[in-house]
């Protein structure tokens, strides 16, 4: 029912920037929370960041605090990650994911809905 695309990823140096999208297809999106997740190569998946359906709330790990911002626009059936003050650590495959509530997405349990991910490698 939902499809999730994610895209901007790419090589930047430590301290830059970038901005990961999601492009979600279906009428309902607006009715799910949503999250970031990121994989390392030999690690677990982690949550990064997540963002309830109207936007009203959000949630950061605590790596990531202060230097991430998790946002959406509900009309053109988008979220967005906007990654400042990148650092090497941050190397992932990043995916988005759709959950019912914050709280699901937070946990990563349950969820319906993942992208296929996009890469962001950071250089020293």
């Amino acid at each position: 029912q939902v499809q999730l695309v994610e895209s901007g990823g790419g090589l930047v140096q430590a301290g830059g920037s970038l901005r990961l999208s999601c492009a979600a297809s279906g009428r309902a999106f607006s009715t799910y929370a949503m999250g970031w997740f990121r994989q390392a190569p030999g690690k677990e998946r982690e949550f990064v960041a997540g963002i309830t359906w109207n936007g009203a709330s959000t949630n950061y790990a605590d790596s990531v605090k202060g230097r991430f911002t998790i946002s959406r626009d509900n009309a053109v059936n988008t979220v967005y990650l906007q990654m400042n003050s990148l650092k090497p650590e941050d190397t992932a495959v990043y995916y988005c994911a759709a959950g019912s509530t914050l709280s699901r997405v937070v946990q990563g349990s349950s969820l319906q809905y993942w992208g296929r991910g996009t890469q962001v490698t950071v250089s020293s």
